[in-house]
């Protein structure tokens, strides 16, 4: 075995391994004898067809395995015993002018090309500055807070005369269709019709001001393009809608309107629980409270996002640019190099941050515990628990659910890739000048364009 290395290029090299007869025979007489010992060929007892017989069917095909299988683990350990740090992986390359006779050739040479990661330095220092971008409470944002918390626990109430966001109950079927009263189509003696959902504008105006008695004709495709619309309105599967058309009658039985709840002593108790809140000043400061642990979190997140935003400005460093486009074509099958060139400054950008980050984790000595991943795990399970309005799961079953998300493979490195962004992060703000800054909430979304 012979493995030499060859520069092409700053960051590109060519990795030629040298193959001969004696790495490689050994291994190939061992499978096709325990072929031997498995076959049952035709005219022959199990096992005792001849060792020529077997190497004639078999012996290319396992000679070309096992050529495969050894040139890929000493490549691989070339690269690790030489300290080679890797972009992406080897590419094989073919040499046009080299014809490989496996049937009769011994020894052979394979080629890689390969990407080389660079030399980082982490030039971060107090000179370089970013804002801390503190977002200011105002009314409109408290109203906004409030408001959310009395359409929570809000209610229905009946109506006397009908307006545009209002739900309507009653019947719905079609218009007679002749003179003998015979009705043509579907009917629902309890149907519930919300008026702001109606699509035309002219058919929308007919509800409102109605009460309850009052009958709306109207074009029930003009008003609901949508399948699925009809279907709920006229309580039928989907597969019968297609046999709806044509005018339709709707007979009001009660008009709902939603009302938000009163910032009241109920709903100070709804929110919080009995008696925690006792006046609406107490109300606004807790809303306060709770409005400032969220901003201060779109705070972070915008400060975390400046911070690598930062890094990656001010430490500069070259990439295999052209064998990364290369890489990445023969990764995706169904790629082209449009789509790659079209794509690739968003994955340079990613690498970028990623060998950043692996620097400043290797200089910083930078490790993720599995007391750490739990911990992860059990977040973004509890986040996700309120998101389905799970919000009465117990720590056990949180940790529970959490163990069993981390003992999938790509779960645990996305949680992990997560901790290591926290902390690469988290050292980079120790390295630079964080400055205050108070801004609005206008100014704070500015940010974002």
């Amino acid at each position: 075995m012979n493995i030499v290395k060859e520069e092409t290029g700053k960051l590109t090299a060519v990795v030629k391994v040298g193959i001969t007869n004696a790495d490689y025979a050994g291994n190939v007489e061992k499978t096709l004898r325990e072929y031997r010992r498995k076959a049952n060929l035709k005219g022959f007892r199990p096992g005792m067809a001849p060792f020529s017989l077997i190497k004639k069917m078999f012996g290319n095909q396992v000679k070309l395995d096992e050529i495969n299988k050894i040139i890929s683990e000493n490549l691989f350990k070339y690269l690790r015993d030489e300290n080679l740090e890797i972009l992406g992986e080897p590419i094989p390359l073919t040499d046009k002018e080299e014809t490989r006779d496996f049937e009769n050739q011994e020894d052979f040479t394979f080629s890689f090309e390969i990407g080389l990661a660079p030399q980082i330095e982490i030039n971060l220092s107090k000179k370089d500055r970013v804002f801390y971008h503190e977002i200011e409470i105002n009314q409109k944002i408290r109203d906004e807070y409030i408001n959310n918390y009395r359409r929570r626990y809000g209610k229905f109430v009946s109506a006397d005369t009908s307006e545009e966001k209002d739900i309507l109950k009653g019947k719905i079927a079609p218009v007679v269709s002749d003179d003998s009263g015979t009705i043509q189509g579907f009917s629902n003696e309890n149907a519930t019709l919300a008026i702001s959902i109606i699509r035309e504008e002219e058919i929308k105006n007919l509800f409102n001001g109605k009460k309850a008695g009052d009958v709306i004709e109207f074009d029930i495709r003009k008003a609901f393009p949508n399948d699925y619309e009809i279907s709920g309105l006229l309580g039928i599967g989907k597969e019968k809608v297609a046999e709806v058309s044509g005018m339709y009658a709707f007979t009001i039985t009660e008009v709902s309107r939603f009302e938000m709840a009163d910032a009241d002593q109920e709903l100070f108790n709804k929110v919080y629980g009995e008696d925690v809140v006792n006046s609406e000043e107490e109300f606004r400061n807790k809303v306060d409270e709770e409005i400032s642990a969220n901003l201060a979190g779109e705070s972070d997140h915008r400060l975390k996002l400046d911070l690598k935003n930062l890094a990656m400005e001010k430490i500069t460093f070259d990439l295999p640019d052209e064998f990364l486009k290369k890489w990445l074509l023969k990764a995706d099958e169904k790629a082209n190099p449009e789509e790659i060139e079209k794509e690739y400054p968003a994955f340079r950008d990613n690498l970028r941050w990623q060998l950043i980050r692996k620097k400043i984790a290797k200089d910083n000595d930078i490790k993720v515990t599995e007391e750490e991943l739990l911990e992860e795990a059990e977040k973004i399970t509890r986040y996700q628990f309120h998101q389905y309005g799970l919000f009465y799961a117990t720590d056990e079953q949180i940790t529970n659910y959490a163990r069993e998300m981390i003992k999938k493979e790509d779960d645990a490195r996305s949680i992990a890739d997560r901790i290591l962004d926290e902390k690469a992060v988290g050292l980079i703000r120790e390295m630079v000048t964080v400055d205050n800054k108070k801004v609005s909430e206008e100014e704070f979304d500015a940010l974002y364009k």
